[in-house]
This record gives C-alpha cells, sequence and structure tokens, in this order.
C-alpha cells in the first residue's frame, strides 16, 4: 500500500516483536548477530546453542532426551530438534523460577 509516496508493509506480530526486541538491545548498547544455522548440527554447535557442555549433550542423547541420527560414527542432530529441546529447556526454568517465587512468597 502506498499513501504519500511511502510504501506500508504490514509485518507479523512474531517479526514486530523481534524488531522490538533488537531496538530495546541496540537502545541499550547491546550487540546484535544475525546468522544462519544449518538444518543438522554437530554435538558441539549443539551443545553450544543449548548452552549446555558437549558430554551432557552426549548424555542427553544416550538417555533419549534429545533425538539424533548417526553420520558415520558421529552423532548429529537436527535444529529443529535443538530448538524444541531450548524450548523445552527455558520452560523448565521459567517453571522451576515460578515455583521458587512461590515458595518465597509463603515464608512471609
Amino acid at each position: 500500500m502506498e499513501r504519500d509516496g511511502r510504501r506500508t508493509v504490514v509485518v507479523p506480530p512474531e517479526i514486530g516483536r523481534l524488531l522490538q526486541h533488537v531496538l530495546d538491545v541496540m537502545a541499550r548498547g547491546g550487540t546484535v548477530t544475525i546468522g544462519t544455522v544449518p538444518e543438522v548440527l554437530t554435538t558441539s554447535t549443539a551443545a553450544g546453542i543449548l548452552g549446555i557442555s558437549r558430554p551432557t549433550l552426549m548424555k542427553m542423547i544416550k538417555e533419549g532426551s534429545i533425538p539424533s541420527h548417526m553420520v558415520g560414527t558421529h552423532h548429529r542432530l537436527t535444529a529443529e530438534d535443538v530448538r524444541a529441546a531450548l524450548r523445552a529447556r527455558r520452560a523448565h526454568e521459567r517453571a522451576a523460577f515460578e515455583e521458587l517465587m512461590k515458595l518465597e512468597g509463603d515464608e512471609d
């Protein structure tokens, strides 16, 4: 749509939230880096994304907590499985934090 020689583009809400987050970080003097993630990840890359050590990731793979497949003698993970594990981990951390806050509120 054009108005007064300017083009207006409607963006989905999730893109708007992402842009707002980028602007907030930059306004505080932070740095934003945009990159791509391949669809198949090494265990080292996946561990880095998850913020855990590679041995911890290998334990999770062995326990079946996160799916992987073998390429030769090496484990590989899909980016979607790693993103899902990261979302689940964050949800678990939020729930634990909320429970802690409830417990602290009970002491007053």
